[in-house]
């Protein structure tokens, strides 16, 4: 029933973009906290950004680069990468969960299955 499905991965040059949708179905979308991890090969999973309750939040590794927004009437969550570098090449994977306050926990209720993106130098 529950579905989270990336889009918009694939190969870019350093300093690119990227557009980023993950589209929802079968759960209240404004309800949850919605966003992306990604993981490299061999290296952990790191948090990129979420957005809840009309906020959005960005982790270090963002730099000011990426911007996290949504479209509730789509129930889909975007991520817009820009100034690419190599060290964004990593799998992303877009999440849900319950509320900010469980994805600030790691408490992850949904995943969708990930779209590679690969920035060549």
């Amino acid at each position: 029933e529950v579905q989270l499905v990336e889009s918009g991965g694939g190969l870019v040059q350093t300093g690119g973009s990227l557009r980023l949708a993950c589209k929802t179905s079968g759960f209240t979308f404004h309800e949850y906290a919605i966003g992306w991890f990604r993981q490299a090969p061999g290296l952990e999973r790191e948090a990129v950004a979420c957005t809840a309750d009309g906020a959005t939040y960005y982790y270090d590794l963002v730099d000011g680069r990426f911007t996290i927004s949504s479209d509730n009437d789509r129930n889909t969550v975007y991520l817009q990468m820009n100034s690419l570098k190599p060290e964004d090449t990593a799998v992303y994977y877009c999440a849900a969960s319950r509320s900010w306050y469980h994805w600030r926990r790691n408490e992850i209720d949904y995943w969708g299955r990930g779209t590679p993106v690969t920035v060549s130098s």
